[in-house]
């Protein structure tokens, strides 16, 4: 089948998804708005928002997740519908409107090299970047709409990325950049891309959404690394069927969202592409076409004998446009090739899997929530297999947060922290290349436009984060503290025999966090001190000097988010 008929019949399957869809409507938060998940989050905590939403499936639909007539403003203190000179209410019962989303302005400031995640379309950057995004969301009968386009610019300086003197470890290193399509730097000069961003078409039935949607995803209960799904890189065109509220059966009440997404390339090189050790390039080029397609699905169950819990399941199937032949490359109900991983087979081998079970537990009597997920890079192995090494190919995230009461009325503490693992333990794993994100055949990764989709941070990185802070309604003034270990597979992998310590690529990152809220205007500011040791797995020994230590560097990064909501 040719390349143009493949992409055509990926299209067709989205129109026949939205033609089977009824009609109705759905405001969204978007993930990258400054201070509002956090406030709602903690709200739920303290028992003031529905305790039956789980937080693993955003963005969030607030208007019908917390029953709201605007989602944008939960507390009834943003706008007045009824003065407004915005927004608009019309139709013959009232019931159709157009609100004027937030003007949402984010900047970020890397002083000597790209540091940051979670960030959507924003990049790997050396200097000042800025994502301005505004719009509406128009609602009428049962069709929304919703058009936020985001601009970016980044400065794109130049700056010391992989080092290219030790030829052995360059070897090593394109083992993982040739299975990836993640870039250091997008391109030599400045940088500026105009994004459909936040956008969607929906149509609605009842508590169901179904819609194309170019808005960024999350997946899992975590507050700061996703395994399957993040905000790392921007938000990519899908068609969605989600739930737009908890749906109460006679067991509990569950939430879902199914998806089918384009994925595209950067269309940027590796560092040093043009290096050769002994005439032999390092450099594999992949496909020139790059599309991919990723079909997913995510449930969350909560008990109704358990209050406060929720369960979940989440997959995905992601493969180049090219190989897609059968339905259950379109259709993640139908992808399962279960079997040994040493045995070859063709069909499971062309794609790249991920799958994960995860929890949540929220106590609004103690303000507390716990969280887990862990799951799999490949959903193929039998359940045989996962007793017998659970571990093998595995990622998880654990994490916690808790809200104590201080002397002041509506003050609290807030102590926070997560845990997220994705480097390997087994030997055998780590030779094979079993890393996280990284595919023999699907050799762009798990990407969008030179991003990784789950962790930002990238392949196997292991990360610890803690919070202590002081809270109120909007407000936040937080330490942060975060220890990052890059990509732990290729050290094992290339410095096995050493095990030399001053090789491991760590970041040591304390950072001062405010959010705050100054009438309509949303205001957030993240100041980091990112304490590099051994940068990018960096040694150079001298003959003569008992003790050398890595390349250590420092990095200063300033992160600002200003929203306005308007009356």
């Amino acid at each position: 089948m040719s390349r143009n008929m493949k992409t055509l019949n990926v299209y067709i399957f989205f129109a026949l998804l939205l033609f089977l869809g009824n009609w109705a409507y759905a405001q969204t938060i978007p993930l990258n708005t400054p201070v509002l998940e956090e406030y709602m989050r903690r709200q739920q905590l303290l028992g003031r928002l529905n305790e039956n939403a789980s937080f693993a499936i955003r963005p969030l639909h607030p208007a019908y997740a917390f029953d709201r007539q605007n989602g944008l403003d939960l507390d009834s203190t943003f706008t007045d519908l009824n003065t407004s000179q915005v927004h608009q209410v019309f139709g013959k019962d009232k019931n159709d409107y157009l609100f004027v989303m937030p003007v949402t302005l984010r900047t970020q400031f890397n002083s000597d090299y790209a540091f940051g995640l979670n960030n959507g379309a924003m990049i790997p950057n050396r200097g000042f970047q800025h994502l301005v995004s505004a719009g509406v969301f128009l609602k009428e009968g049962k069709l929304s709409i919703q058009f936020q386009p985001e601009i970016l610019h980044a400065q794109n300086k130049d700056y010391l990325g992989f080092p290219i003197e030790h030829q052995a470890t360059i070897l090593y290193y394109y083992e993982y950049m040739n299975r990836i399509d993640m870039p250091e730097r997008f391109g030599t000069g400045p940088y500026t891309r105009i994004l459909p961003g936040q956008s969607s078409i929906r149509f609605n039935p009842g508590d169901f959404s179904f819609g194309v949607s170019t808005e960024n995803l999350w997946w899992g209960p975590s507050r700061r690394n996703s395994l399957i799904l993040s905000n790392n890189a921007q938000g990519f065109l899908h068609f969605t069927a989600n739930t737009l509220r908890p749906v109460e059966t006679g067991i509990g009440h569950i939430e879902g969202q199914m998806i089918a997404g384009l994925l595209n390339s950067s269309g940027f090189l590796p560092p040093h592409p043009g290096y050769h050790i002994q005439g032999n390039p390092v450099l594999m080029p992949k496909r020139e076409n790059g599309d991919r397609y990723l079909s997913g699905i995510i449930l969350s169950y909560h008990p109704k004998w358990v209050p406060g819990l929720f369960l979940g399941y989440s997959a995905t199937n992601h493969l180049y446009m090219e190989d897609m032949d059968r339905l259950g490359d379109y259709v993640p109900f139908f992808n399962g090739q279960k079997g040994l991983n040493n045995v070859r087979n063709p069909i499971r081998d062309k794609r790249q899997q991920f799958s994960s079970g995860f929890f949540r537990w929220i106590s609004t009597e103690g303000h507390f929530e716990f969280y887990g997920e862990y799951g799999t890079n490949g959903n193929s192995r039998r359940f045989s297999d996962f007793i017998v090494t659970p571990e093998r190919n595995r990622g998880f995230t654990l994490g916690f947060s808790n809200l104590m009461p201080l002397k002041k009325q509506g003050q609290f503490l807030q102590i926070s922290a997560e845990m997220t693992q994705t480097g390997q333990t087994i030997r055998e794993s780590i030779r094979n290349l079993d890393t996280w994100y990284i595919h023999n055949h699907v050799r762009h990764g798990y990407t969008h436009n030179g991003q990784v989709l789950g962790v930002g941070y990238g392949p196997a990185a292991n990360v610890n984060w803690v919070e202590i802070g002081w809270v109120k309604d909007f407000s936040r003034i937080a330490l942060h503290f975060e220890r990052i270990v890059y990509n732990n597979d290729f050290y094992y992998f290339r410095y096995e025999a050493s095990k030399d310590w001053r090789n491991k690529y760590v970041d040591l990152v304390p950072s001062l966090v405010a959010d705050w809220r100054f009438g309509n205007l949303l205001v957030h500011g993240n100041f980091q001190y990112v304490n590099t040791l051994n940068y990018m797995w960096f040694l150079e020994n001298q003959p003569d000097q008992y003790f050398v230590p890595g390349l250590d560097r420092k990095n200063f990064v300033a992160t600002v988010g200003i929203s306005y909501i308007f009356k």
